[in-house]
């Protein structure tokens, strides 16, 4: 699918701003709600002891789906039936070491385990995942846990092209893969519904899958949703019930709207989701999707994007990534921008344009175009345009990625303003850690984007750095 540059950055932020959510709410899970206001941050510990920075459950969900989806991005493109044993064979190597593996989740990957002993492969397929997660649900009558809401997002962005039907099918088979329960299918439908009309239209509307809803099941999830409206996080204390943590993140993006948008309103939901306490990673995660999808990556600032890892060693770009690539609906874009080692600056500035001056006011700022990441002469990097995986000689989480765009037109840059302070936050950060940054675009002094960030819009820049006015 040919997304416009909004669609594609929030195609982008849908996963990275999930991951966030859980890395956000990892350090507080099973805790008691908190006071409106506190502080939250990405703190690590948690009952599962995780080491900040950090990303422990987000990934290991939904990379699976996704990368699953992307290699059959054909046969989703050509309304054929996905295959979702790669999924499952994931998640089941994953769940050998993992430490937080749900109950229910457990459970039914134990189940499909033994029922695939003996056979030629001896490892499960997603047929029996759903055999074993219809007898979790037989056998319990308790099988709504929020696991598979959880992971939904990957799911919508692979079927963008697709018609609303075939997404809302293909949720539903994701979700009975681990949880069979009426109430997990439904939240995830309505859950994919909504995070495919925010990445397509910007827009926050949990209400546009009730229709694909049978008709009791759509009134039902229509007062539970009016309830979510008229609450807070933390009075959603059973979130990890499927339809506490589904109300709980939409009562945290609801209750957060007024007065915000764009990287305000995603701040401000995440935080609440988790100060809702209990299940604290998992509504965040889900809450997360949705904001992201509607914001996009440039909404999630990078003080939280820095600080995102998980199994198996994913990152922020990795996720920028695989976000770009579903949502394209091509399968893997290998040798092409985002999935591209090195990008080739050639055709607008020559390799050889490597020098670069020093800010007037901090000698430990670098000034220059984008060649002159070939340099070894500074400590981190601050990008205002497209890069490769691998251009800047600097660790990932010393690479502030930002993805500004030469445009005349307004619309093509989401929450312009915000990019540049968080683009000059990042320097400062960078610079208070002692580190001799690198702050470049394509062409010094000459195209747009650095004119924009160096001396039309001083303001942000200046607040890094007081004394260069």
């Amino acid at each position: 699918m040919e997304l416009s540059p909004l669609q594609n950055d929030r195609a982008a932020g849908t996963l990275v701003a999930m991951a966030a959510g859980d890395a956000l709410g990892s350090g507080y899970e099973f805790g008691a709600p908190l006071p409106y206001g506190t502080p939250v941050d990405m703190i690590g510990g948690g009952p599962f002891g995780f080491a900040p920075p950090n990303g422990p459950t987000t990934p290991p969900w939904p990379f699976p789906l996704a990368e699953c989806l992307l290699a059959q991005a054909r046969t989703v493109e050509a309304g054929e039936p996905v295959d979702w044993t790669a999924a499952a064979r994931a998640w089941t190597a994953w769940a050998r070491e993992a430490k937080d593996v749900g109950s229910q989740t457990r459970s039914v990957i134990s189940a499909a385990r033994r029922l695939a002993e003996g056979t030629d492969d001896a490892e499960p397929t997603a047929a029996q995942f759903v055999v074993a997660s219809a007898a979790h649900l037989e056998r319990t009558g308790r099988a709504g846990g929020n696991g598979s809401l959880m992971r939904t997002a990957p799911v919508d962005l692979a079927f963008l092209a697709r018609p609303e039907a075939d997404l809302a099918r293909a949720a539903a088979q994701a979700s009975a893969l681990t949880h069979a329960d009426p109430d997990a299918v439904d939240a995830g439908v309505l859950w994919c519904l909504a995070i495919r009309h925010a990445v397509l239209t910007g827009r926050l509307d949990v209400r546009v899958g009730l229709a694909f809803l049978d008709a009791d099941r759509a009134r039902l999830w229509a007062q539970r949703i009016a309830v979510a409206e008229a609450s807070r996080p933390r009075d959603f204390s059973n979130n990890g019930w499927v339809v506490e943590a589904f109300q709980g993140a939409w009562s945290a993006i609801a209750s957060t709207a007024a007065g915000r948008e764009g990287p305000a309103h995603l701040r401000a939901a995440l935080e609440d989701a988790v100060r809702g306490g209990n299940d604290t990673d998992t509504v965040a995660a889900i809450a997360g999707g949705l904001l992201g999808a509607a914001y996009g990556i440039s909404a999630v600032p990078f003080e939280w994007r820095r600080r995102l890892h998980g199994w198996p060693g994913r990152n922020a770009v990795d996720l920028q990534r695989l976000g770009m690539e579903l949502g394209a609906g091509k399968g893997p874009r290998v040798g092409s921008w985002p999935n591209i080692d090195r990008f080739d600056h050639s055709p607008y500035v020559s390799p050889s344009a490597i020098e670069v001056v020093t800010h007037p006011a901090d000698p430990g700022v670098l000034l220059g175009a984008a060649a002159a990441v070939s340099r070894d002469d500074y400590d981190a990097v601050v990008s205002l345009r497209r890069m490769g995986i691998a251009d800047a000689n600097v660790p990932a989480e010393d690479h502030a990625r930002f993805w500004l765009i030469d445009s005349s037109v307004p619309e093509d840059n989401a929450h312009l303003e915000f990019v540049l302070q968080d683009a000059a936050d990042a320097v400062a950060a960078f610079r208070a850690e002692g580190k001799r940054v690198l702050p470049h675009c394509v062409q010094r002094a000459i195209s747009m984007t650095p004119s924009s960030y160096r001396t039309a819009t001083r303001r942000p820049f200046d607040r890094a750095f007081p004394s260069s006015s």
